[in-house]
């Protein structure tokens, strides 16, 4: 929603033209299939890693530099990436000393008089590309990480059945019946 008497906008949000560019960021291809071992879900767990650090790369050739840009350097709070310990990065508010983070500094922003409201669609563009980035990331991130937890699990399976199919075959004699 754009406001009708800003004539100026200086924040583009992605468009699917964006999205398309990354491998399979369209559909969530491939979760719902029938996965044949631990080899299947290492390469899935790869894929969702890999379209997240696609997603951070689009937020930092993209949104970052106009978020940053001008007038948006102009104000007292600036959009950054944060970097997890997990290794992920997001995208958060932050005053440009870093003495405070997050979405309420936004929130601030857009209540306080003293914000530009030639500015306030392009702010609120930036927050709604800001909230779903996070969320795109955050989830495959999260499905990266259950599917490798899902390949340790059938690695441990595949093991436990071929100690159990050894076990049977040590006690079968060359000459007996191959039954238990």
């Amino acid at each position: 929603m754009s406001d009708p008497n800003c004539d100026t906008r200086y924040f583009r949000s992605l468009q699917q033209t964006a999205f398309m560019k990354l491998e399979q960021a369209a559909s969530l291809k491939g979760l719902l299939k029938p996965f044949k071992g631990k080899g299947d879900l290492e390469v899935w767990a790869s894929q969702c890693f890999g379209m997240r650090d696609e997603l951070i790369g689009l937020a930092q050739r993209q949104v970052l530099p106009q978020a940053v840009g001008h007038p948006f350097h102009l104000l007292p709070i600036e959009l950054a990436q944060q970097t997890t310990g997990a290794g992920t990065a997001f995208l958060r508010w932050r005053k440009h000393d870093r003495s405070a983070m997050g979405v309420a500094l936004w929130q601030e922003l857009m209540a306080s008089t003293s914000t530009p409201v030639n500015l306030l669609a392009d702010l609120h563009a930036i927050e709604l590309q800001r909230i779903t980035l996070n969320m795109q990331i955050s989830l495959l991130h999260t499905l990266g990480r259950q599917a490798q937890e899902c390949a340790i699990k059938a690695a441990e399976a595949e093991d436990a059945y071929l100690r159990r199919m050894a076990q049977m075959a040590s006690r079968r004699s060359p000459g007996k019946d191959a039954s238990p």
